[in-house]
C-alpha cells in the first residue's frame, strides 16, 4: 500500500517538463540518482543512501526506465546492492558501464578492488578506474591514484591524479573539491592556497557540501584570499544545512571559541555565546 501512495505522490510531483523524459526515470533519479554521478542532470538532487523503505518502488522504476537510460540502469545497481543483491547489482552496473557510464565502472572497479561480490582482481580495477578518469569521473580519479601502481607494488601517483582532475574541473563540482583539495595540501605538485580557494568556491556556488565547508575554513583562516568571519559562519550554515559533518563542528566552534582545561589538559567545559 505504501508503495503505491509514494508512487502516486511522486508522480503528483512530476513537473511536466520532466515527464517528457519518463516518469519512470524521474522517479528512479528522485529515489536512487547517487549525488556524484556525471550522468545526472544538474536539478536532480541524488541521495547518497537509498532508503530502505523506498528500495522495492526504487527498484521497480529503475528497472522500467534502465532500458533506455544509462543512469538508470547504474542507479537499479545501487537499488539492487542496498537490498543486498549483490550479483543483479553488479550484472546492472556492467550493462551501465557497457553503456559508458562512468559511475558504474567506478562500482564495478570498488568491487574487483576490494573483492566484494567478485573475484578480487586488482588489474580489472585498475582498466575500470582508468576509463572512469579518463571520462572525467573525479571518483575514479582519486581510486586510480588510491590503487597505485601495477600490481600495487608500486606508490600512488598523485601527480598523475591532479592532472587528471584538472581536466574534470572544468566542468565537474567533485572535481573542482578534489582538486582544491591537491593544491591546498601540496600534493601532486605546488601548494596554492589561492587557486584552491578559487577552485573550493566554483564548487560551492553548486552547493557542493565540502567545498562550502573548506571555503568557510578558508574564510575563517584567510587562506588564499580576504579573512572574513561573517562570510566564513555563511559559507558553514550552508555546508551543515546540506548535512557536513565538519561544517557542524565547525560551528560549535565558532560559537564556543574557548575551552576550559584543567590541570591535565582534559577539557572541561566551552564557554559559548
Amino acid at each position: 500500500m505504501r508503495t503505491y501512495f509514494l508512487a502516486t505522490l511522486l508522480a503528483i510531483a512530476v513537473p511536466a517538463a520532466a515527464q517528457a523524459q519518463s516518469a519512470d526515470l524521474v522517479l528512479c533519479d528522485r529515489l536512487a540518482a547517487d549525488p556524484s554521478d556525471p550522468d545526472k542532470p544538474a536539478d536532480v538532487k541524488g541521495v547518497t543512501d537509498i532508503a530502505a523503505s523506498d528500495i522495492a518502488t526504487a527498484v521497480k522504476f529503475c528497472k522500467q526506465a534502465a532500458p533506455s537510460s544509462r543512469r538508470a540502469m547504474f542507479a537499479l545497481g545501487r537499488a539492487y546492492a542496498a537490498n543486498r543483491q549483490t550479483a543483479e547489482a553488479m550484472a546492472a552496473w556492467r550493462k551501465a558501464a557497457d553503456k559508458g557510464s562512468s559511475a558504474a565502472m567506478v562500482e564495478l572497479g570498488v568491487a574487483y578492488a576490494t573483492g566484494a561480490g567478485v573475484a578480487k582482481d586488482e588489474a580489472q580495477a585498475r582498466k575500470l578506474f582508468e576509463k572512469a578518469a579518463q571520462a572525467g569521473n573525479p571518483r575514479g580519479v582519486s581510486n586510480l591514484a588510491a590503487l597505485g601502481g601495477a600490481g600495487g607494488s608500486a606508490p600512488a601517483d598523485p601527480a598523475q591524479a591532479r592532472a587528471l582532475l584538472g581536466k574534470a574541473a572544468e566542468t565537474n563540482a567533485e572535481a573542482q573539491y578534489q582538486l582544491g583539495l591537491m593544491l591546498s595540501e601540496g600534493a601532486g605538485g605546488a601548494k596554492d592556497d589561492a587557486a584552491a580557494r578559487a577552485l573550493f568556491e566554483k564548487a560551492a556556488a553548486q552547493n557542493h557540501p565540502g567545498a562550502l565547508e573548506r571555503m568557510g575554513a578558508f574564510a575563517q583562516e584567510g587562506r588564499g584570499g580576504p579573512k572574513d568571519k561573517d562570510a566564513a559562519k555563511a559559507f558553514y550554515e550552508r555546508a551543515a544545512a546540506l548535512g557536513d559533518d565538519d561544517a557542524k563542528k565547525a560551528l560549535e566552534r565558532l560559537r564556543c571559541p574557548y575551552a576550559i582545561k584543567d590541570k591535565q589538559g582534559k577539557l572541561v567545559t566551552t564557554l559559548c555565546f
